[in-house]
């Protein structure tokens, strides 16, 4: 066990986000070409136990500038022992260019492929008869904000939901977007105060948004935490997400 995470990943990954801006669009090429590439990196990182004999799975959805295998890190901290574990790896290690706080067509089309990378996720688990109230998602960073706009804008009874430190996308949060009855999924969201690029305000909102949609919604602001994830963060999401059931 360890007293207090910070992987080598989440410093990685916060030197990376720092310098988000800087981080060039992806090369122009047709959008049919940049979707297919990202359905075909559906299966590049799995573990865990053999989706076709899973009764639970988890999607891990990394953070800027990392990787598959370094948010596959996380699950020996987490109670998923029987779960299939998945991965996707966004092109380009980003999930979409800008800060989560734009106006999304700033972050488009990446933005919509991301989301639709996601989905495609969703429906293999389901097509090897794992229901979604068996589905769970977990995200750090810009991974965190993805699982949180994903489940959202698709709200149904989930597993659960872990977001460290994340919170809807968009340069406000726009409820129109947002559909669905989430039926009282367990959402943790867990964040510093303050966090260079996940405001708290934006973590309040998102809380709200999701408890008027049904979730049962845990937040929690650690003061001064940085950029990282806490082994407090890691004991909160056993006790309140992967529970034994």
């Amino acid at each position: 066990m360890c007293a207090h995470i910070t992987w080598w990943y989440y410093l990685f990954v916060r030197t990376c986000m720092h310098n988000s801006k800087k981080i060039r669009k992806n090369t122009k090429t047709s959008g049919k070409n940049n979707l297919k590439k990202r359905r075909m990196n559906l299966d590049n990182i799995t573990a865990g136990t053999p989706l076709k004999e899973a009764k639970k799975a988890l999607i891990m959805i990394h953070g800027r500038g990392a990787g598959s295998n370094d948010i596959l890190s996380i699950a020996r901290y987490l109670n998923v022992d029987d779960f299939a574990l998945i991965a996707p790896q966004a092109e380009n290690r980003t999930w979409y260019p800008y800060s989560f706080l734009v106006p999304i067509a700033e972050n488009e089309p990446s933005f919509s492929k991301s989301l639709a990378t996601i989905a495609d996720v969703v429906t293999k688990i389901e097509k090897n008869g794992i229901e979604k109230e068996n589905i769970y998602f977990l995200g750090f960073s810009q991974g965190a904000c993805l699982a949180l706009e994903f489940t959202a804008r698709n709200a149904a009874k989930y597993g659960g939901v872990v977001a460290f430190t994340g919170g809807l996308i968009g340069d406000k949060v726009y409820e129109e977007h947002y559909a669905g009855n989430f039926e009282n999924t367990p959402i943790f969201i867990g964040t510093s105060d303050p966090d260079f690029h996940v405001p708290v305000e934006r973590v309040n909102d998102t809380e709200k948004l999701l408890t008027k949609m049904g979730a049962a919604v845990t937040k929690k602001i650690y003061p001064d935490m940085g950029h990282t994830i806490s082994q407090d963060e890691i004991d909160l999401a056993n006790e309140l997400v992967f529970t034994k059931k």
